[in-house]
C-alpha cells in the first residue's frame, strides 16, 4: 500500500505533462495568434467567411488540440509586392506566427522570380525584426508555363525559407488539383478544398508554434 499512492501520483503527473505538451502552444496564458498574409485564397474568394482558409485552419488546429485565433490578412489580386507594401499594418503586433501565403498572382502575371524572391525575403525579414514567427508557403508553378521559369519560380520560395531559417510549406495548393475541390473558375478552392489545405497545413503551423513557446 505504501508504494501505490506515489506511483499513482507519478502517473498522474506524467499524464498531465503529456497533455500539456500535446495541448495548445498558448503563449503567456492565451491562445496563439496566427495571421495569414495572402491573396484571394486567404481572403476566401467566393466563400463565406466560415468556409474560408483562416476559419478552416483555426478549426483544424482546434481539432488537434491547439487553441489559436487565426486572422485572415488576404487581399484578392495581391502579388508579393502588394503584400510587402502592407505587411507593416496587415500583420498586427500581437501576432505570434505569420503564414506568408503569397505568390500565386506573381505566377499568373508571369513576374520575374527574382522580384518575387526579393519581395518575400523583405517580408520575412521585416516580420522577424518585429519578433513575429514566420511560416512561408510556396506555390508550385506548372511546367507547362516553361520549365526554366517554373524551376526559378519554385526555387525562389525555397531559397528564402532556407536563407532566413523559417518553416516552409512547399505548395499551398497541394492536393487541390481535382476539379471537385475547386470553384467554377478552376483556380480557387471551394469549401472542401480550403478545408483540405487547412488540414494539411495545420500540423506544420502547430509545430512552428510549439517551437516558439
Amino acid at each position: 500500500m505504501s508504494n501505490t499512492r506515489p506511483r499513482r501520483y507519478t502517473r498522474r503527473l506524467l499524464a498531465a505533462g503529456l497533455a500539456a505538451l500535446i495541448a495548445a502552444p498558448a503563449l503567456a496564458g492565451r491562445p496563439a495568434i496566427v495571421t495569414i498574409l495572402g491573396d484571394s485564397i486567404t481572403a476566401g474568394y467566393g466563400l463565406p467567411a466560415s468556409a474560408a482558409l483562416p476559419a478552416q485552419l483555426q478549426l483544424a488546429l482546434a481539432r488537434s488540440g491547439v487553441p489559436a485565433i487565426v486572422r485572415g490578412a488576404g487581399v484578392s489580386g495581391d502579388t508579393t509586392a502588394g503584400g510587402l507594401a502592407r505587411v507593416g499594418f496587415s500583420v498586427q503586433s500581437d501576432t505570434d506566427l505569420c503564414v506568408v501565403a503569397l505568390g500565386g498572382n506573381d505566377l499568373l502575371q508571369g513576374l520575374d522570380p527574382k522580384a518575387t524572391r526579393a519581395n518575400l525575403d523583405t517580408i520575412v525579414r521585416r516580420l522577424k525584426a518585429r519578433g513575429v514567427g514566420v511560416l512561408l508557403t510556396g506555390i508550385a508553378a506548372p511546367p507547362a508555363i516553361g520549365a526554366a521559369y517554373a524551376a526559378d519560380f519554385d526555387a525562389a520560395f525555397a531559397s528564402v525559407a532556407r536563407s532566413e531559417h523559417v518553416a516552409f510549406y512547399p505548395d499551398l495548393l497541394a492536393g487541390v488539383g481535382d476539379d471537385a475541390l475547386k470553384q467554377r473558375d478552376g483556380i480557387h478552392p471551394n469549401a472542401a478544398g480550403a478545408a483540405l489545405i487547412a488540414r494539411r497545413l495545420a500540423p506544420l503551423v502547430a509545430r512552428t508554434l510549439r517551437a516558439r513557446s
